[in-house]
């Protein structure tokens, strides 16, 4: 397995010519890195006008590996080779490491480059990437890695130190300031191997652009204190995420919270947020602060609302569950209108803990919630209300992970081990850990309440003086629930009627959809999104009209949705060629991609769009699988892939301009606004992001 770093952009508040000089300052040795011990140049050249230096260097490592190790791999030291090209014009300093013992059994890369700040050209930035690959190791190869990355982890650290301590050697010698480079006459030149072209010595390490690097400042001012590995796993996330989501990407705090969920398991963590950004794409939640008027029932019976700041600066939610009749809201809302509400607060919870890390100047990504239970009783334990909060849980646990920082539960009646049982397995461990809960008048006095929430800020209702603008709740009257046909009639969709549709496919068994063309030059559009798996999109045009499952049609454009059951549009005696004709080239979509494209009908007829199971995808294992029938309803299948997918149809005169101007473009999770319908400005493609 290859083990890759990428460090963040470090800045040094002084000329690239004086960092340069601290750096040279650290051969043949140096003493700050015990396990460096002693270098050599092995070749140096410098172009024809003196702008370029090359220096090659032997460097010595002492590792710090257990003895019998050593003794088996028959060695004492490790050598590597340096390359370092300094660029005088340009004001670069690339550094290439790779090693030279045990070449063909590991390979270790490291490429560092100096340059001058973007906006400050009198401040020098300092970005390094590394890979390591332990193919065989004499059957050590797990420790082998452990060590090198331990070894290179504690080097990490110390970079910044050492370059400073030098700059301190130059200021005691009294060299403040070291002019720019300025070419200089032929009888200047520098004696030495010439090198004839820059080019031939110039190298660059592929990086992003300005915009997408994370600075080491602002990640200890906004995302808090990480080892170098953790932030090079942050980078390498944040970094797939602009490559992949071309549109808009999450920020760097949320893509934390996923890397602190997985233990910084970047391969877990950038699935969960893949499943995360399909999600929230699909139900529009970048939208719903904005767009969603909270219907009044909940205003005045939902007993719960922010209430100022904990003692660390994080907000506080307070819900007062045993004064809120959950029966009888969902009698009156729905349990989709709940899930919606709680969306809402942990939307607003990332909002204000923004706000909370630039009032206080220190990173705060977590909130505390405070639960009143007094008055928890059986009505709470009323079947379709427990659903419903599984539901919440799980919607939270996939979507908001580790943004809960403590929960505080207060005056905790007798019935509560009973739901607690009933609830707890469904709760992420390390969430658990954060539950703190207090019997009667526990949460009273020391190692109470006002341990984590400062006495000006406890609401009057726990004994404080502090008045708190939170509904007092009650029951809802049942003259606002909704009518038996209405409650026959409820679906169980997430949130909205959302434009999207889901689908799964398994081996052998694709998922069709048809669509009847009656005027030919109408344009397909699709949209699709692949949240687990890797499938293969087809499209096919038939002259024949397939036997489908019999569907209500929309208007001259037929939409026939399959289900779960997936049947086969494609009748298995028809022969390609012959009875159909593939008219778009096969697509591959990868696990986590977005595409988005068009195909511009030649003929009308039948044209039949599939998605095939490519490829088997990681397995994930559901979180529900406790609990008799209550926790039941909520299991999960594990299908062998998903698919989020829009697909529409326009009309040919309702495209304007010529249908050669149809151009491609990228884009990745695509975001389409709440209302979208591809208008006769829409713009067709045929691409996947990757």
């Amino acid at each position: 397995m290859v083990r890759e770093y990428q460090s963040p952009v470090r800045v040094y508040k002084h000329p690239f010519e004086l960092i340069i000089a601290a750096y040279n300052k650290r051969f043949p040795k140096c003493t700050l890195i015990p396990v460096f011990v002693d270098s050599e140049i092995i070749n140096e050249s410098q172009s024809q006008d003196g702008s370029i230096l090359v220096i090659e260097r032997r460097c010595t490592i002492d590792i710090d590996a257990p003895r019998l190790l050593k003794r088996i791999a028959g060695i004492d030291y490790l050598y590597f080779i340096q390359k370092n090209t300094l660029n005088r014009r340009e004001r670069t300093l690339v550094i290439e490491v790779l090693n030279e013992t045990f070449s063909n059994r590991v390979i270790s890369s490291e490429c560092c480059k100096y340059t001058v700040h973007p906006e400050n050209e009198e401040w020098t930035c300092f970005e390094q990437t590394a890979s390591l690959d332990v193919k065989s190791f004499f059957g050590f190869e797990s420790m082998a890695e452990k060590i090198a990355m331990k070894q290179y982890a504690s080097s990490i650290e110390k970079g910044k130190e050492i370059i400073q301590y030098h700059l301190t050697e130059l200021e005691e010698e009294g060299i403040m300031f070291i002019p720019r480079w300025t070419p200089s006459s032929p009888s200047g030149v520098v004696p030495g191997n010439c090198v004839k072209d820059d080019k031939d010595h110039h190298t660059e390490i592929a990086t992003t652009s300005a915009d997408d690097k994370l600075d080491a400042d602002y990640i200890r001012r906004y995302l808090g204190d990480l080892t170098p590995l953790q932030e090079s796993c942050l980078i390498r996330l944040r970094q797939w995420l602009q490559e992949t989501n071309k549109g808009k990407s999450p920020k760097d705090q949320h893509v934390l919270r996923f890397l602190i969920a997985t233990d910084f398991n970047f391969d877990k963590s950038r699935e969960l947020l893949c499943q995360s950004l399909t999600w929230r794409k699909q139900h529009q939640v970048d939208f719903l602060l904005d767009s969603w008027q909270r219907p009044q029932l909940l205003q005045d019976y939902y007993s719960g609302g922010w209430h100022h700041n904990d003692r660390d600066g994080r907000p506080l939610y307070i819900l007062r569950l045993g004064h809120m009749d959950t029966k009888g809201l969902m009698r009156a809302l729905t349990e989709e209108v709940l899930v919606q509400q709680a969306v809402a607060i942990n939307e607003e919870g990332l909002r204000r803990c923004e706000e909370n890390t630039a009032l206080f100047g220190r990173p705060i990504w977590c909130w505390t919630c405070l639960v009143d239970l007094e008055g928890l009783n059986m009505r709470h334990l009323w079947r379709p209300g427990l659903k419903a909060l599984l539901r919440i849980i799980e919607v939270v646990e996939a979507n908001y992970p580790e943004t809960l920082g403590r929960l505080l539960m207060l005056k905790a009646p007798r019935i509560f081990p009973v739901i607690w049982t009933l609830v707890s397995p469904l709760i992420n461990e390390n969430t658990r850990k954060k539950f703190l809960v207090y019997a009667a008048s526990d949460y009273q006095g020391p190692g109470g309440l006002v341990d984590y929430i400062d006495q000006a800020f406890i609401p009057d209702f726990l004994g404080g003086e502090c008045m708190c603008d939170i509904p007092d709740g009650g029951l809802v009257p049942k003259s606002l629930y909704r009518t038996a046909e209405e409650l026959e009639m409820e679906d169980n969709r997430l949130l909205t009627d959302s434009i999207y549709k889901s689908a799964s496919i398994f081996k052998g068994a694709p998922y069709e959809i048809l669509i009847e063309i009656v005027e030919a030059s109408s344009v397909i559009t699709w949209d699709l999104d692949v949240s687990k798996g890797d499938v293969l999109f087809n499209i096919y045009h038939s002259k024949r009209a397939p036997q489908t499952p019999k569907k209500d049609t929309i208007g001259t454009h037929a939409f026939t949705s399959l289900g779960s059951v997936n049947p086969q549009l494609l009748d298995k005696n028809w022969v390609l060629g012959r009875d159909y004709s593939l008219v778009e080239k096969t697509l591959t979509c990868r696990e986590g991609e977005s595409a988005q494209g068009s195909h511009i009908t030649r003929w009308p007829g039948y044209y039949i769009l599939q998605w095939c199971f490519h490829s088997a995808p990681a397995a994930s294992a559901s979180s529900l699988s406790y609990v008799d029938d209550v926790l039941a309803s909520l299991q999960v299948c594990t299908h062998k892939c998903k698919i989020m997918y829009y697909t529409e149809v326009l009309a040919s005169q309702d495209i304007r301009g010529s249908m050669t101007s149809l151009e491609s473009s990228h884009s990745g999770f695509s975001q389409l606004s709440v209302s979208t319908t591809l208008s006769s400005q829409s713009h067709a493609s045929s691409t996947v992001s990757r």
